[in-house]
């Protein structure tokens, strides 16, 4: 029999502490019904000495204390989920929020998920193509892995986490773009923002293959920090039991932790680096970590969570701690943006560990690994000779290094930059790799092979190129 409490006895911004409890668990779920007769939800933070404390999800302003009720209810947070979750929008809570029907479960899921034995996780190796080359071809997103986004504020995330959203499918054999889908979690957006992603993806057609969970940033804080779990939960149905490849998107991470630091500060909890709770490594690996694929099972979770870092600062609490977690980092670069250059990724400190797993031969193209060193070679080099050219001029510098120049400048304007609606095959952005390169005299590409060289470098550059070389000699 499920007990009623009057004995709410405090309130602090969206936590209350309910005395003389009996029974009462952790993460269990609360009603609170309030003096008009409204009902809150919200759940157990904390338990011990016949005392509670429960974190609403809504609201509670003008809430009277003597006049609310709490009802324990003996179960925690769950999310009814459905195929036909997928072409539909909810708000942070999981309810609707395009003007839909209400959603017919198939079953209730915990929020929290269920933890995977690592003995049964597979190793990610299938290329998921994003359409962008910098990613694509330079730091490759593979089938199951976790692959953050580091922005800034006033950078295009928003635009970047929208035509990843439109354009990725997973390039592997056997899984068409019926088995792919996208699940998108905004935390504290706007609501110009949130109208961007919705407008976006209905009228690209994306929207019928994803599922969007959204709360602004006038919604309740506690919504930031279940929405992800929840949008978590919709991804591990889709991808394990109805056998989809599902890309979760998470925007933006910043607003989570705040969310998370303000509910820690409410709780007066020992704060750790910048305030944030001791605990946040922690709690962003429980989302993290729910990436991934299961032996034995087709579909598959891919995520890439999007973080505004304050002030730039990549050794911030929230990107550092999640560069340890994640398996790599995309960096958005202000100096990139200032040019006009979209997407304004930073190749050079950016980074995907496992994508040596998802390219090559059967999976990309045999000179994958060969261009993506060679680019990055002579891009760093090219930087090098940019920053020398400032301090004695362009006449200072050699024949070779003027070509240095010139690639870096090409890289940047062709292979970096591309239409917010250009949607690069893989096959295009190697090719466009191969034309950059050939900038380059041969004897400077020592990180490509004689076979792929003969194979891939643009002929007629190749035969100036050794007309050249031979008038050099």
């Amino acid at each position: 029999m499920l007990k009623i409490y009057k004995t709410i006895t405090e309130a602090a911004g969206p936590l209350l502490v309910v005395d003389k409890v009996e029974g009462v668990k952790y993460e269990e779920l609360v009603e609170i019904e309030l003096q008009d007769g409204t009902i809150k939800r919200g759940k157990v933070l904390e338990a011990e000495h016949g005392r509670a404390v429960v974190q609403v999800f809504e609201d509670i302003r003008g809430m009277n204390l003597k006049s609310s009720k709490a009802k324990f209810l003996g179960k925690t947070m769950s999310l009814g989920v459905s195929g036909d979750m997928v072409g539909r929008i909810f708000d942070g809570a999981g309810k609707p929020k395009d003007n839909g029907p209400e959603i017919v479960p198939e079953k209730y899921l915990d929020v929290n998920g269920a933890p995977i034995n690592p003995y049964a996780r597979q190793y990610p190796d299938d290329f998921i193509q994003t359409g962008i080359s910098t990613i694509d071809g330079l730091n490759t997103l593979v089938r199951g892995q976790k692959l953050p986004i580091f922005s800034g504020a006033g950078l295009p995330h928003s635009m970047v986490a929208a035509q990843i959203a439109r354009q990725a499918k997973v390039i592997t054999e056997g899984a068409g773009d019926s088995q792919f889908s996208v699940v998108f979690g905004a935390m504290g957006i706007t609501f110009e923002e949130a109208q961007f992603f919705i407008e976006e993806f209905k009228k690209t057609g994306a929207l019928s293959r994803a599922t969007v969970f959204i709360n602004l940033a006038d919604d309740p804080v506690i919504e930031r920090i279940t929405l992800p779990r929840i949008a978590l939960t919709a991804a591990e149905y889709l991808a394990f039991e109805k056998g989809m490849h599902v890309l979760v998107i998470l925007t933006d991470m910043t607003n989570y932790c705040e969310a998370l630091r303000e509910v820690s500060a409410a709780r007066r909890e020992v704060p750790g680096r910048r305030g944030y709770p001791g605990y946040l490594y922690t709690d962003l690996a429980t989302l993290y970590e729910r990436a991934g694929r299961i032996k034995g099972k087709e579909g598959s979770i891919t995520q890439i969570p999007i973080l505004t870092m304050p002030e730039d600062d990549i050794t911030h609490p929230i990107p550092d701690l999640s560069g340890y977690i994640t398996e790599g980092q995309i960096l958005l670069s202000r100096e990139l943006h200032n040019k006009g250059i979209f997407p304004p990724i930073d190749v050079l400190p950016s980074l995907s560990r496992l994508k040596d797993k998802g390219i090559g031969e059967d999976k990309t193209r045999e000179d994958h690994s060969g261009v993506l060193n060679q680019l990055f070679a002579f891009y760093a080099r090219g930087r090098e000779v940019r920053e020398l050219a400032l301090i004695l001029g362009e006449s200072a510098l050699t024949d070779v290094d003027q070509k240095y120049l010139k690639f870096a400048d090409g890289f940047e304007n062709k292979f970096v930059n591309q239409g917010w609606a250009e949607d690069r095959t893989i096959q295009q952005t190697l090719d466009l790799g191969w034309e950059l390169i050939s900038i380059l005299p041969k004897g400077e590409m020592k990180r490509l092979k004689e076979e792929h060289i003969e194979k891939y470098l643009p002929k007629d550059i190749s035969e100036k190129q050794e007309k050249q070389e031979k008038q050099e000699k």
